[in-house]
């Protein structure tokens, strides 16, 4: 049996195969955007806990202004710190919201409704 000869030609084409599939993957994840998967969904969620925080605020900034001597509370509010103007509201209760919220995302709401109520 005789071995089948490949022409002399493949070689530097297989070559350039092999570089353009690198420079491809380098381009891609560099610069074209590509992402693993893994990536994408550390974004999915830094998102979805975004959207979470966004929508739940107003209901905070809602429970604030419905409890007992709001206009006391709101002047303490706005007499703190930015800084610690989440911690007050989250303290106080506003942000905890039925059902299990990590304590991360209650001081995320915390936080952003404590800039609603402000206004800053």
């Amino acid at each position: 049996m005789r071995a089948m000869r490949m022409p002399i030609e493949t070689k530097p084409v297989l070559w350039g195969a092999v570089g353009g599939a690198i420079a491809l993957g380098l381009i891609g994840f560099n610069w074209g955007g590509w992402v693993t998967g893994g990536k994408a969904e550390s974004s999915a969620v830094l998102r979805a806990n975004a959207a979470v925080v966004v929508a739940l605020a107003p209901i905070c900034v809602d429970k604030f202004r419905h409890a007992d001597d709001t206009t006391t509370r709101l002047a303490a509010l706005r007499k703190l710190d930015s800084w610690l103007q989440g911690d007050y509201v989250e303290k106080g209760g506003w942000a905890t919201l039925p059902g299990a919220s990590p304590p991360d995302q209650v001081s995320a709401v915390a936080k952003a409704c404590a800039v609603l109520l402000t206004g800053a």
